[in-house]
């Protein structure tokens, strides 16, 4: 696990920074209250969860309501109608945070694939080196897979970064990350509403955008879990959708201002 350098100085209050979580849910109850409580134990006296659920019909919604009353005002729930997607998701939890003051947001699953034992050092590493974005990353030295995932699953993970990296011409090493956090002005400069991907190409379109607009990119090794309970969502014909949408995703943004990058692994 990457960590601090004893030499970095941080700020005296660094564990107060106003920090939001933001995880989208659509049958998640079996994780959700386990994954609260691990959140709500980091040493981050100032975080926040925000849930945003698809009205998931395994009561994951009223049992986010249930958390968020026995966590109030730490805890907030967005309730939608109907399947609406992951990319959507997370633009509606990004803009709330914003909008109620969030100085940081991290983005993670539910499922347990993001430990939440990383956020305190991802926000450490931020506020070290004034990085916008710090990835939780499986491909950078340091960073690994879930020893049960078959060859074909990490051979399709391994080819759909490789691919998208190929097409949209840039250096971030794992595209498809779904862990991240986001500086406040990051997401503001990005403009959300301009986002339009939906599903899992979102992880791929952020990351885009951040390295082509010249954001301070830090990528820092996670160990990538499989989920404990559940289903995944990410099957083979989505991968494939994602994948063929990346060239959209380089036309739509072509005129977008490149400046200087600065991306450290």
């Amino acid at each position: 696990m990457w960590s601090i350098p004893a030499t970095v100085s941080l700020p005296a209050d660094w564990r107060a920074c106003a920090l939001t979580v933001v995880i989208p849910t659509y049958n998640e109850a079996d994780n959700l209250e386990e994954m609260t409580k691990k959140l709500f134990e980091l040493p981050l006296t100032n975080l926040r969860l925000l849930i945003v659920d698809d009205s998931s019909p395994d009561g994951t919604g009223e049992l986010a309501d249930q958390l968020a009353a026995r966590n109030a005002p730490r805890m907030d729930v967005i309730h939608r109608r109907g399947k609406n997607g992951l990319g959507t998701a997370y633009v509606a939890g990004m803009q709330r945070a914003l909008a109620e003051g969030a100085e940081f947001v991290v983005q993670m699953d539910a499922d347990f694939s993001h430990s939440p034992a990383y956020i305190a050092q991802m926000l450490g590493v931020a506020l070290a080196t004034n990085a916008d974005v710090i990835i939780g990353s499986r491909y950078v030295p340091g960073g690994s897979l879930d020893e049960g995932w078959s060859w074909w699953r990490r051979w399709l993970s391994w080819w759909a970064n490789l691919y998208s990296r190929a097409i949209l011409r840039i250096q971030v090493r794992d595209m498809t990350a779904g862990f991240k956090l986001w500086r406040r002005d990051a997401l503001l400069d990005i403009g959300l509403e301009n986002v339009r991907s939906n599903g899992y190409i979102f992880q791929v379109e952020m990351a885009y955008l951040s390295e082509k607009l010249g954001y301070r990119i830090i990528e820092v090794p996670i160990h990538f879990e499989d989920r404990r309970i559940g289903q995944s969502k990410m099957d083979v014909p989505v991968k494939i959708e994602s994948a063929l949408r990346v060239w959209e995703l380089r036309w739509r943004h072509r005129d977008r201002v490149k400046r200087e990058i600065s991306l450290v692994s």
